[in-house]
């Protein structure tokens, strides 16, 4: 079965009474058919991108053997005196990259990384004001009641921004009337998470930091999905415009090993690095810190030039998807400033079988809440709109032009009802011309190939 013929179809369980030896070799095929799949396909997931082979080079190092428990140079075990010089200078890289005073680069997600400020910052009770995740919140903002991080495992009580939809961002004067409310009512919340995952466009950090920081609140930034953009000077400055810390993941626009890490000023250091460890972390998959550093360099290297290029690439897909025929949110400020594209499918279908039928096509997406979603009664598995990112197809070299053949064969997909088949063979010619990684120091080995070391 050629690997983009599996695209659309559910996992198959493993047979009754298959041997060890079978199950082994069948994972090794599962993985190779995955990155032949890829290296065909066009991924748009706004939270995915593709590491450089430097990268990988680096996480299958024996860091990843060992333990590295503490804080460099006071570890608890014996073994890691190269590990603590690679950690010094990540961390290094990273403060130069975001121009911050303290950086702390031991979580093992972006979820690690805002339980570290929840932790350090509040307690379980407290209140906290996030976006909403029809308003792009992620779920390591959400409320106990819809298994959010926040209330589920620190047991924050979330409020929600106002938000103004057509804007596609939070409600600055509602955001201010809802905060003296709550003061008046049963206090201001203890933290304040600006930042998400559908984002469009700079939140207003300016308008709002000083007044939530008067209002007893610590100002986090959860720029998870927009490091890299902030690293390359292409979408806002959350830390010189007034947030108290910022989380990010290290695998989105910011190119490297999936992780996390938090960032700030020396005053926050102390209990930021308590609540990673021994908080939160016991080792702290060392071998991802390494590529981490790896990633660090190449973005302070090449990141200002790609993060120019997705900021425009994402303009250019939403004006070529507009022009085709769908409906992108957010047209109002241009559509989109970030990686990001969203757009509401209901004229067509919804969010999950537009997902499924794009995948069937090697388009791949992901269907994504949108404002208004909630109180017409729709849900996560079908909602009203799908998200895109251009952040791998960046990274492989693309730019405007090719932004706008890729909306072609969305329309094509979704709009024009075309046959699968035929627009799958039109994402392959497309992606012949865009094997390798780009915006690195050594991108000689193609991106997606397989290489096998047994």
């Amino acid at each position: 079965m050629k690997a983009s013929a599996a695209a659309g179809r559910g996992a198959r369980p493993a047979a009754a009474g298959r041997t060890a030896r079978a199950s082994y070799a069948g994972v090794f095929a599962a993985l190779k058919k995955h990155h032949g799949w890829f290296g065909e396909s066009l991924p748009l997931i706004a939270s995915e991108n593709v590491p450089s082979p430097a990268v990988r080079e680096a996480l299958i190092s024996d860091f990843g053997n060992r333990y590295a428990e503490g804080w460099p140079g006071e570890r608890v075990y014996a073994g890691c005196a190269y590990i603590d010089e690679v950690e010094v200078e990540c961390a290094a890289l990273a403060r130069r990259l975001f121009r911050a005073r303290f950086a702390d680069v031991r979580p093992v997600s972006g979820v690690v990384a805002n339980l570290a400020v929840y932790s350090a910052f509040s307690s379980p009770g407290d209140a906290m004001l996030a976006p909403s995740i029809p308003a792009g919140g992620h779920i390591s903002h959400g409320r106990r009641e819809h298994a959010g991080t926040a209330g589920l495992v620190h047991g924050l009580d979330v409020e929600f921004y106002p938000f103004d939809p057509e804007a596609m961002n939070i409600d600055v004067d509602g955001t201010k009337k809802k905060v003296r409310g709550l003061k008046r009512g049963r206090g201001a919340p203890k933290i304040a998470m600006l930042g998400g995952s559908l984002f469009l466009f700079p939140h207003p950090v300016k308008e709002l930091a000083g007044f939530l920081k008067d209002s007893g609140m610590h100002v986090n930034y959860d720029g998870a999905h927009v490091a890299g953009l902030i690293a390359g000077g292409q979408f806002q400055d959350p830390l010189r415009e007034g947030a108290d810390t910022l989380t990010a993941s290290t695998h989105k626009t910011l190119f490297g090993p999936q992780g996390g890490m938090v960032l700030g000023g020396k005053a926050h250091a102390e209990g930021i690095k308590r609540a990673v460890f021994p908080g939160l972390t016991s080792s702290h998959h060392i071998h991802h810190m390494a590529a981490k550093a790896v990633a660090f360099a190449e973005a302070a290297e090449f990141g200002a030039a790609y993060a120019r290029q997705v900021v425009g690439n994402a303009r250019a897909l939403a004006e070529a998807l507009s022009a085709a025929g769908f409906r992108v949110l957010g047209e109002a400020g241009g559509f989109t400033r970030s990686h990001q594209v969203a757009v509401d499918v209901l004229a067509h279908s919804d969010g999950g079988r537009v997902e499924a039928d794009l995948e069937k096509a090697n388009i791949i997406v992901n269907r994504q809440l949108i404002p208004g979603d909630i109180r017409a009664g729709r849900h996560y598995m079908h909602p009203g709109g799908i998200r895109l990112g251009v952040a791998e197809v960046t990274r492989l070299g693309m730019k405007k032009g090719e932004m706008r053949e890729i909306a072609s064969l969305m329309g094509q997909a979704v709009i024009g009802g075309r046959d699968p088949a035929r627009v799958r063979s039109g994402v392959r010619a497309l992606r012949k011309g865009f094997q390798k990684v780009r915006y690195c120091f050594d991108g000689r080995l193609p991106a997606y190939e397989y290489v096998r070391l047994r």
